[in-house]
């Protein structure tokens, strides 16, 4: 039996857009016969290299107006809630060690998953290392042991490693996928367009 083609989903739980990706993603590569790799990563540091201080839609108003609309349009096409959080956006370190910790584990994307219901669906803070546990809570998990862990100094290695990797790659936004022949397709709205690519499928391939 042929081993199915593996993506990467490179997210950051400040990013509005990936919120969209993370809560369909399963469904739609299961589809596709394809195996989804998670990969949490922060963008902050990413963004200051640029001298930028705060998201873009922060800092461009007429892009930030046009991004809680294109949301609202997109959340409630695919049937998710949608609510602003204030404030945006917000500090997802603690909460991104955590899906770090849990990437590839069972539970990581059901993690994942009750973060962003939580941040955008729900609009409440994440944060707070209080509020993290409480999401761990809600997805049957032991909070106790898993912040210990994901607190650590190997995770954190590990997070800053992975972020240093994203930079190294060449991510400026996400959500941004790869194929395993390292093609990458950024944004909500290229999600099929990079599952097509993992199983074969080339448009435009001019390589």
């Amino acid at each position: 039996m042929a081993r199915a083609p593996v993506i990467e989903f490179w997210y950051e739980f400040a990013s509005t857009y990936s919120y969209l990706s993370a809560m369909r993603i399963e469904e739609a590569a299961r589809e596709a016969g394809v195996v989804v790799r998670w990969r949490p990563f922060l963008l902050g540091p990413i963004f200051s290299t640029q001298g930028w201080n705060t998201s873009p839609f922060n800092l461009y108003p007429a892009k930030g107006r046009y991004m809680w609309r294109d949301m609202a349009r997109e959340a409630a096409r695919i049937g998710l809630p949608l609510v602003r959080p204030a404030p945006f956006p917000q500090n997802s370190l603690t909460a991104t060690r955590v899906a770090l910790l849990g990437a590839d584990e069972p539970w990581g994307p059901q993690f994942t998953r009750a973060v962003y219901r939580t941040e955008f669906g729900e609009g409440r803070s994440i944060e707070e290392p209080s509020a993290v546990r409480a999401i761990l809570e809600t997805c049957g998990l032991d909070p106790d042991v898993i912040m210990k862990a994901a607190t650590g100094d190997a995770n954190k290695t590990r997070l800053r490693a992975l972020t240093e990797e994203a930079r190294s790659r060449h991510i400026f936004g996400a959500p941004t996928f790869f194929s395993e022949d390292g093609e990458m397709f950024w944004g909500n709205d290229r999600l099929e367009a990079a599952l097509a690519w993992a199983t074969g499928e080339r448009p435009g391939d001019l390589r």
